[in-house]
């Protein structure tokens, strides 16, 4: 293929504004590039050379002066109206340095386009709709339409924005995009129509495969989810399902911003596994199975989304919120987790064993439903954690709204600013407002309500471990604001009350020298045998 000179090599732009869009230092200059129209003949030397772009791709004008080629499909042979698969062409238009544009109108694909190795391939729709074939009609591999480089030859710099993709016909659904990008990797505005009722794998998988890469998926769009497995054409060929939106080979800085996923029945975004940074940065993300938002990596953040569960399906059978794991640093802020059809341990967030530390920051979980159901849950291997300014409102059968698990880490975990509120049941024998089971924990101006519903008798706080700190806290719960099977605990300067007139805190024989000191302890301690208490200037109205 004949190629246009540009002054210089490619240029590579900063990827430093917020909506990680490149930075231009300049006007665009349409004399740098060419633009590709004519037919295809056989091989590429029957495309012919213009310089005057055509009305429909002046929407991308913006990005000319990145590629020295530019190419309106349709005026090269692509079948804009959904007739003829469009593979064809795109094979004879693969080059590197290059921009596809697809003009308004409907794309058929029936197999497979696959490009790699390249410095710098980009591919964008005006108004355009893919149109995938059906499980059935698919021709090779029914995995993916776009392939744009692999974890052994990447792109360095890949760009894919604006389309829809129609996958409402019986039978359909497939990876819209797969992508592995060394440097840049830009993806927007891609909405996908239709449940993936295939069974293939989900619509978008990104990876960037060097640390100091960057890329934005931003406005990719899954709404109406995907079937599971085994309601598929290709039941007995995967696990479960699709998963939604999936990076877990991630090296760079990968930012999904402003995605909705869901529900989907393996993961709605699975972004972990590898050591570079996640932001989820916004977005909405609802009902998937296994969890809703999973993230790992290093210092990666999930900020101010949107995670619901509405609803369940009969296969469903895990639907947590928020997993983080497979990483250290991670941050969650400002999320708002709302729970009306709970499943059984669909934990709201969850801290898993993988998770060497974490910060759960100015979040709000709202849990209601009639089965039980968990708040933040840390589990027995995970590491630190700080749970700062979160309110959980907790109206379930029954329940933690926080549980740290048991475990031999030396990681504190430490509450503050945290409030529990709402009337949950006793199901399962979870009645406690806090379960803390593991040593070293602290718990700095927490506000703690259970008045459990209907009667039934719950706690507000039981510690299990060593070394437990309560500092300036409200404690009211049905039953004891504070029971104590531990050892070495202190409450301090501290409200406890219980709404059924028993004690503030109950010591078992287990507990050994626990404190409470400066405290208001109403109707006192219930002692069934603690050793060496330490009380000192409570009062007891």
């Amino acid at each position: 293929m004949q190629r246009s000179n540009r002054d210089g090599s490619c240029r590579s732009r900063s990827t430093g504004r917020e909506d990680g869009r490149p930075a231009r230092d300049g006007p665009i200059s349409r004399s740098r590039r060419r633009f590709l129209q004519g037919t295809v003949a056989a091989g590429t030397a029957g495309i012919g050379l213009t310089s005057a772009a055509s009305a429909s791709t002046d929407a991308y004008g913006e990005y000319y002066d990145d590629y020295s080629t530019v190419v309106d499909v349709t005026d090269v042979g692509a079948d804009n109206t959904g007739n003829e698969s469009v593979t064809p062409v795109l094979e004879e238009l693969r080059e590197d340095d290059t921009l596809l544009v697809f003009p308004e109108g409907r794309y058929y694909m029936d197999e497979q386009f696959r490009f790699t190795g390249f410095e710098n391939f980009g591919v964008v729709g005006e108004n355009a709709t893919l149109v995938p074939a059906d499980f059935h009609e698919f021709d090779g591999p029914q995995y993916r339409l776009f392939r744009l480089g692999v974890s052994s030859r990447p792109g360095g710099r890949v760009r894919f924005e604006g389309f829809d993709v129609d996958q409402r016909a019986p039978d359909t659904g497939i990876r819209t995009i797969e992508t592995y990008a060394s440097e840049r990797l830009e993806v927007r505005d891609i909405t996908v129509y239709g449940q993936h009722d295939s069974g293939t794998w989900g619509p978008g998988m990104f990876n960037i495969t060097e640390p100091d890469g960057r890329g934005i998926v931003e406005r990719f769009r899954v709404p109406d989810g995907a079937a599971w497995i085994n309601n598929t054409p290709n039941a007995g060929n995967n696990w479960r399902g699709p998963i939604g939106i999936e990076a877990t080979l991630n090296e760079g800085t990968l930012t999904f911003r402003r995605c909705w996923v869901g529900p989907f029945p393996s993961n709605g975004l699975y972004a972990a596994g590898g050591n570079g940074k996640i932001i989820v940065d916004g977005g909405w993300f609802w009902d998937s199975n296994g969890a809703n938002v999973r993230v790992g990596g290093t210092h990666s953040e999930i900020r101010w989304p949107t995670v619901e569960i509405k609803s369940s399906r009969p296969e469903d059978t895990i639907q947590r919120a928020i997993r983080v794991e497979q990483g250290r640093d991670i941050q969650v802020y400002g999320a708002a987790v709302n729970i009306t059809s709970p499943m059984p341990t669909s934990h709201a967030i969850s801290v898993m064993h993988s998770c060497e530390s974490a910060r759960i920051e100015g979040t709000t979980l709202d849990i209601r439903g009639e089965d039980v159901n968990h708040g933040i849950v840390c589990s027995p291997g995970s590491g630190e954690a700080t749970i700062v300014d979160t309110t959980i409102t907790h109206e379930t059968s029954g329940g933690y709204p926080l549980w740290i698990q048991d475990s031999d880490s030396s990681g504190q975990v430490l509450a503050e600013y945290l409030t529990i509120d709402g009337q949950a049941g006793e199901d399962g024998g979870f009645r406690d407002g806090i379960r803390c089971e593991r040593d070293n924990c602290r718990f700095n101006v927490v506000d703690i309500k259970q008045q459990g519903r209907s009667g039934v008798d719950r706690n507000a706080i039981v510690n299990t471990g060593e070394e437990l700190t309560v500092y300036r806290s409200n404690l009211r719960a049905s039953k004891y604001p504070y029971i104590d099977i531990g050892s070495g605990s202190l409450v301090l300067d501290s409200d406890l009350e219980s709404s059924s007139g028993l004690e503030a805190a109950c010591l078992y024989a287990s507990c050994d020298s626990p404190s409470l000191k400066d405290s208001r302890l109403v109707n006192g301690i219930r002692n069934f045998g603690a050793s060496d208490i330490t009380t000192w200037k409570n009062s007891y109205e």
